[in-house]
């Protein structure tokens, strides 16, 4: 059986603990909310609004504390309500998608592919002005291996800017000469999303080699 290697940016223990903190602060958000309602509206309004408030928020800290993503064998799975797969043998689609937050730049991996068609999203590292946070050096090593057996030249591009960012880490290079940071980097401020295509991960990974 091939090893289970995790694909998480983030860890679950953390996740759970953020998850917690998310929970109480949308109790307290909705009571406050609903015991203002109450006093205008009633006592069936105000709790009808505090559920309309709370639920939405506890559901979306509970579904993140649950998902994960994980590597095994040339399959890309991740798991939150339902759980998905990806064979990297059998891909259609590789893009990077670089998220913008409040300053807080994530440059994930959108992997697409058989059997039924789906993307999923192995975030690869997060960098803001405090630092960043990279996905781990066996998880880099084992997705880039994946990516090389899958038989397609565009993958084949990703791994090669996989294995430029693990040497950037073996020398010690700071964040600046990280790979994926100055593709985080170099996405133009202003929009929520953005999606780099494989010509331009292409031409940015032959830069590397010159």
């Amino acid at each position: 059986m091939a090893e289970r290697v995790p694909l998480d940016l983030i860890d679950p223990a953390a996740l759970r603990k953020r998850a917690r903190l998310v929970v109480v602060a949308a109790l307290v958000l909705g009571l406050v909310i609903g015991q203002v309602v109450a006093l205008l509206g009633g006592f069936v309004a105000g709790g009808i609004t505090a559920v309309v408030v709370a639920v939405p928020l506890i559901l979306l800290a509970l579904v993140e504390a649950r998902r994960r993503v994980w590597l095994e064998g040339h399959r890309v799975s991740v798991r939150a309500l339902g759980a998905r797969t990806v064979d990297l043998h059998g891909l259609t689609g590789l893009d990077l998608m670089v998220t913008d937050v409040r300053g807080t730049r994530t440059i994930g991996l959108l992997i697409t592919g058989a059997p039924k068609g789906r993307t999923i999203n192995v975030a690869l590292a997060t960098y803001a002005a405090a630092g960043g946070r990279e996905l781990g050096v066996l998880a880099l090593r084992k997705l880039a291996d994946g990516l090389s057996g899958a038989g397609d030249p565009g993958a084949l591009v990703f791994a090669e800017l996989l294995v430029a960012q693990l040497r950037a880490e073996a020398r010690g290079e700071d964040m600046g000469g990280r790979p994926l940071y100055q593709l985080a980097g170099a996405v133009p401020a202003g929009k929520l999303a953005q999606r780099l295509k494989t010509d331009t991960v292409t031409s940015f990974v032959a830069t590397l080699d010159s």
